[in-house]
């Protein structure tokens, strides 16, 4: 039975580095739980870190918001914004001027019921 359960939540990137066969152990226990290896590794720290009682004092403390970050974080793209950009019209994109209807002209001739 797996010891990690993946839930999907708002992401960042980050780059480390692991020890090849720590990398191939990410791998395989992705596989084994039919997850990514980003899951994987994301799920393993939260356990470690819900788990260390010397941890979770340490973030009680005013030392804890002090760290320096030494984690390498790729920028995240730029957030989309709420309504698309309009593109400058092309030729392709132009709106064509519609075409004269024929209207068939009105009789003079009515009928009278």
């Amino acid at each position: 039975m797996p010891l990690l359960e993946v839930v999907q939540t708002r992401q960042i990137s980050a780059s480390i580095r692991l020890s090849e066969t720590t990398a191939t152990q990410v791998d395989q226990y992705a596989g084994f739980i039919r997850a990514c290896a980003d899951d994987v590794v994301e799920q393993a720290l939260a356990y470690v870190f819900s788990k260390d009682r010397d941890f979770q004092d340490f973030l009680k403390t005013p030392e804890a918001r002090k760290v320096a970050s030494t984690l390498r974080i790729r920028k995240a793209p730029a957030p989309e914004a709420s309504e698309p950009i309009p593109e400058k019209p092309t030729p392709a994109t132009m709106p064509q001027k519609p075409a004269p209807a024929s209207v068939p002209a009105a009789s003079s001739t009515a009928k009278s019921a």
